[in-house]
């Protein structure tokens, strides 16, 4: 229930301008410091994971792995996806909630 949740919440982001998606764009969010919450997808590799868990924590940018690759793709209207960027503080504090199962 909480992964529909945040799946929602995405969209409703995405359908406001507060995202970024595609590893290029998330990168650059992060580096400008618009970037306010990492989303990496559950199956992506673990590569990815991994490099962008570092560039997070070089950026000071909190990271959450959560849904697939298919399901994040869906919420942004594109093909599958393995990472996005949160730019609204507030769709991140709601996002991090419901993952959380609070919201």
């Amino acid at each position: 229930m909480a992964g529909k949740k945040a799946a929602d919440l995405l969209s409703m982001a995405q359908r406001a301008g507060k995202v970024a998606s595609g590893s290029f764009a998330a990168n650059q969010a992060m580096e400008t410091g618009r970037a306010v919450l990492l989303l990496v997808a559950e199956d992506a590799s673990e590569a990815t994971k991994r490099d962008m868990a570092m560039r997070a924590e070089k950026c000071q940018v909190p990271m959450i792995v959560c849904l697939t690759k298919e399901e994040m793709g869906h919420c942004l209207g594109r093909g599958d996806r393995a990472v996005a960027v949160l730019l609204d503080r507030g769709f991140s504090k709601a996002l991090e909630e419901r993952l959380r199962g609070a919201g």
